[in-house]
Parts: C-alpha cells; sequence; structure tokens
C-alpha cells in the first residue's frame, strides 16, 4: 500500500524540468537546513521523515519548501531548541515588521 506522499510511478502529468527563481523566504529555509545540519541539530534523514509524517492534509496543501520549515520546526521543537511559545513571539515580530 502506498502512503500519501509516495507518488512515484503515477501519471500525475509532466515535470517542469526548467529552472526558475527561488523565492528569497526558500533560499533561507534551504540555508538553514544547511547550518542546522553541519551543527548536527538536524540530519536530511530526519527532515524526510517530518514530511513524511505530515498528514496528507497538510502534506497537500503544502509547497515544497513549507514542508521542510514544517519538518524543521518539529524537529527543532522535539529537541528543545526552540518551543511553541518561542516561536510564536518572534512569528509575531515578524508580522508586525513588515
Amino acid at each position: 500500500m502506498r502512503a500519501y506522499h509516495d507518488i512515484g510511478g503515477l501519471p500525475l502529468g509532466e515535470i517542469d524540468r526548467g529552472e526558475h527563481d527561488y523565492a528569497m523566504w526558500e533560499k533561507r529555509v534551504d540555508a538553514m537546513l544547511v547550518l542546522l545540519s553541519k551543527k548536527g541539530i538536524i540530519t536530511v534523514d530526519e527532515l524526510r521523515h517530518g514530511i513524511e509524517n505530515l498528514g496528507a492534509e497538510n502534506y497537500e496543501k503544502l509547497s515544497y519548501y513549507e514542508r521542510w520549515v514544517a519538518s524543521i520546526t518539529r524537529a527543532l521543537q522535539a529537541r528543545g531548541v526552540i518551543t511553541t511559545n518561542e516561536l510564536g513571539r518572534k512569528m509575531a515580530g515578524a508580522d508586525a515588521s513588515k
């Protein structure tokens, strides 16, 4: 039985293989993963595991890098690196600065 994230071999149409510009926030998420990996805080396998365990609804509605953010967030919370309250305060501060 396939899990919701296992789409290999399914007829989902053409894949756009063209180059595209990444949004700044996507570049930052990628850089954050690189830094967290180098510091031994999260591994690529943990990132993948977190993405594969988002649940079908979240997996479908989130974009590629939004899935990364969700997985990284869960891993950091699980390790006690950041709490839900701290994350909420940082997000509120980011929204206020717009």
